[in-house]
């Protein structure tokens, strides 16, 4: 019998401007139920429309930061993922406003273990840097610099 994940069966919203990017991860997302969206519009209903255990928003294009305010309005935890936003001022904004991660596109490949971790700490306090920050710290130090969260 296969090993069993956190995610599988999970209903997740994945929305992104990139169809390349939505295709990527939903075949990586492939054990949960994915729905996808290309634009704010479409997104902001599917989620009033909705119940999913987790949303996965891009930053740039599709207005991230609304949906993930109307994600946290429907209590649904929520993971931002971005490479046109990969900085420290966009890091902590989405921290700050409840997102449960902070993902670069080049770890997407990492995107079903991030999203394991966040469901397995789904009672810590959202913007808080679990197990899944761990997994891309080494990353945001190559790229914001050593000492980047002191400063």
């Amino acid at each position: 019998m296969p090993p069993t994940h956190h995610l599988d069966g999970k209903k997740i919203l994945i929305v992104d401007d990139e169809p390349d990017i939505l295709a990527t991860l939903g075949d990586l997302l492939d054990m949960c139920v994915t729905d996808s969206a290309q634009d704010f519009e479409t997104a902001a209903r599917m989620i009033e429309k909705n119940t999913y255990d987790m949303t996965v928003l891009d930053v740039m294009g599709v207005n991230g930061y609304e949906l993930l305010e109307t994600a946290n309005q429907k209590e649904i935890p929520s993971v931002m993922l971005t490479a046109h936003a990969l900085t420290k001022d966009n890091f902590d904004k989405s921290m700050e406003n409840g997102a449960r991660a902070y993902v670069p596109k080049d770890k997407m490949f990492e995107i079903d273990t991030i999203l394991e971790d966040v469901l397995e700490e789904k009672d810590q306090p959202a913007g808080t840097r679990g197990k899944w920050f761990s997994r891309v710290k080494d990353y945001f130090e190559a790229t914001f610099g050593a000492g980047w969260l002191n400063k």
